[in-house]
């Protein structure tokens, strides 16, 4: 035989492999779903059975039906019990509330108002009745009422004395309509189908009218009279047998119905209810399994056409194994080739890169190299102000040194001890101020911490004390009287506010009352370190003046490197500096900005 005949023959085994296994599972498929129907309502007759059932037993313990049972010939008694139940069937929500005696004789009930009341009628006859009164225990019957003609259950308890002697029987209706409508639910499946069947396979509940009433099983009628379903024929229901589908349980048969001269075919699964003698049947629609059959032979010859394409593409493979062993071989030599040419561009990136990060650092190292120089540079520009506040006291204590040894040679001991008191304070004021100079022309060390505002700015207005130039400016430092813990660098603050203020002593040279104020507030939970002057202001881009060998002042005043150094200090340690013109007077105003920091104890 050629492929072609088996896979001819293969395909056809495995379309009929896939009928059978989809009606396999389409009729377990529905098996479930009846049984998951049947299950919902199984719950649902009990939780209403549960519901009543205690309900007579609590009735029968009112007292006052036991006192009308004992004097049924006492109008007023009988008539507040008939008023007793009237309340007891609107707070239950039954339809009939009714007490009989032990003869089955109603004496009263709630309807005692309505022209088809119970009151007159024996129903010694009602199973319901006869059960209460046997055991003496709660009784439960399903059947048409003989007066109403309505569906119902009963539940009936017998009325007992103190020492446990039945008088009668309280006897409780509840319509079943709720139980019919519960199967209706949207969450109910559409071609499914339920009859709740008594003892005799006669069915009183059901999702179709054509069916109630209807005897299922006919071979199973009692001959007895028809006492529970007065009026009603019990016609049987026509149906016939199938067999049990493959893949079923016991309790499930598939039966073809007749509706409406169209003949049916139903899953019919039944399971008895709780508590009572009842069994539901729930019959779903076998057109769902056709579905579920095309469905595996869809399955079916996706999976065959899946499996002749792999072979098919094996077979072709096979073929080729070859040709893409050799062209397996070219491309690994290619690839080799290729890395070697990714390997020398990367090792030329590498060295690249390796050469910015020296570029980097030494332009950070120039950076602060230039920083420096600008430090130093100022203190250059301020040399001939310390020659000038060095030599005063130099000279004064040359005074003090000859006057000192006349008073020796005259033996005043005491000028002499004053004498010199005021050199050593001379000398102590040149050692602060040549101190300042110092700490100002180191480098900054460490990473920034915690630094107190107001100490740099001190320290820049000793070293700009010593500058010439600042005598008959008015310095207004606002100085906070509590500490102002920000987050900076000592000197490199100090560097920033002395070129600031240096700045300003230059701007208000020439005028009629040279100002400068300084101080320091919060904005925006940051500190503000303020330097305003009175001077001509700045040009209209303020921007403009941080950028470096920008200056408004000649060769001899500085390169205009001082506020671009600035800048960059303060962008380093987190903060800002700004400068624009003063919107109350003439004059440039300088604000550094740095985060909040809080004291170290």
């Amino acid at each position: 035989m050629t492929y072609r005949s088996w896979a001819a023959l293969l395909f056809l085994a495995t379309m009929a492999c896939c009928w059978m296994l989809g009606s396999w599972a389409g009729y377990r498929t529905l098996e479930k779903e009846s049984l998951e129907e049947a299950f919902r309502y199984s719950q649902l007759v009990a939780n209403e059975l549960n519901r009543y059932r205690p309900i007579p037993e609590l009735m029968a313990e009112h007292p006052l039906l036991e006192s009308v049972l004992r004097h049924p010939n006492d109008a007023l008694r009988v008539l507040q019990a008939n008023e007793e139940m009237k309340k007891m069937a609107q707070i239950v929500g039954s339809s009939d509330v009714y007490l009989m005696d032990s003869t089955g004789f109603t004496i009263a009930a709630n309807n005692y108002q309505q022209d088809d009341s119970f009151i007159g009628r024996v129903f010694d006859f009602r199973p319901y009745f006869k059960e209460a009164m046997r055991t003496g225990d709660t009784a439960i019957y399903f059947a048409l009422g003989t007066t109403s003609d309505v569906r119902g259950l009963y539940f009936s308890h017998p009325v007992k004395t103190d020492r446990g002697r039945i008088l009668g029987v309280i006897a409780v209706k509840v319509q079943v309509n709720e139980l019919e409508s519960q199967w209706l639910r949207p969450e109910a499946l559409n071609h499914a189908e339920m009859v709740v069947l008594d003892d005799e396979g006669i069915s009183f509940l059901s999702s179709r009218d054509a069916w109630l009433y209807r005897d299922f099983e006919p071979s199973s009628v009692s001959t007895q009279p028809n006492r529970r379903y007065p009026g009603r024929d019990l016609a049987p229901v026509d149906f016939q047998s199938m067999g049990r589908p493959l893949g079923v349980s016991n309790r499930s048969m598939r039966i073809q119905v007749e509706n409406d001269g169209i003949d049916q075919q139903y899953l019919s699964v039944r399971m008895p209810l709780p508590q009572l003698d009842w069994t539901l049947q729930v019959m779903i629609e076998t057109r769902q399994v056709v579905w579920i059959r095309l469905q595996f032979l869809v399955a079916g010859f996706v999976l065959f056409l899946g499996c002749f394409l792999t072979w098919l593409y094996l077979r072709e493979r096979y073929k080729r194994e070859a040709e893409l062993a050799q062209r397996g071989v070219v491309l690994e030599r290619r690839v080799a080739e290729r890395t070697a040419d990714l390997e020398s561009s990367n090792r030329k990136l590498l060295e690249e890169v390796r050469q910015r990060e020296d570029a980097q650092t030494e332009l950070k190292e120039t950076q602060q190299e230039l920083i420096q120089a600008a430090k130093l540079a100022v203190l250059g520009q301020m040399s001939a102000g310390l020659n000038h506040e060095i030599n005063q006291p130099l000279t004064a204590i040359q005074a003090y040194a000859r006057n000192s040894r006349r008073f020796l040679e005259r033996g005043d001991a005491s000028m002499v001890d004053a004498n010199l008191m005021e050199i050593t304070s001379l000398c102590d004021k040149m050692a602060e101020l040549t101190r300042q100079f110092k700490i100002f022309a180191r480098k900054s060390e460490g990473p920034p911490s915690s630094v107190d505002l107001r100490l740099p700015v001190d320290a820049a207005l000793k070293i700009i004390s010593a500058q010439e130039h600042s005598e008959g400016v008015s310095i207004d430092w606002q100085r906070p009287e509590h500490a102002v813990m920000c987050h900076g660098d000592m000197i490199r603050i100090e560097q920033v506010l002395v070129n600031l203020i240096a700045n300003a002593i230059q701007a208000v040279e020439g005028r009629d009352e040279p100002r400068i104020h300084i101080d320091i507030r919060e904005r925006d939970g940051r500190w503000q370190c303020r330097i305003r002057d009175n001077g001509p202001g700045l040009p209209a881009n303020s921007e403009q003046v941080f950028e470096p060998f920008f200056t408004t002042k000649s060769m001899k005043q500085g390169l205009g490197l001082g506020l671009s150094i600035s800048r960059q200090i303060v962008d380093a340690l987190g903060g800002r500096l700004t400068g624009h013109n003063r919107s109350d007077e003439a004059g440039a105003e300088f604000v550094v900005t740095l985060s909040k920091r809080e004291a170290v104890e």
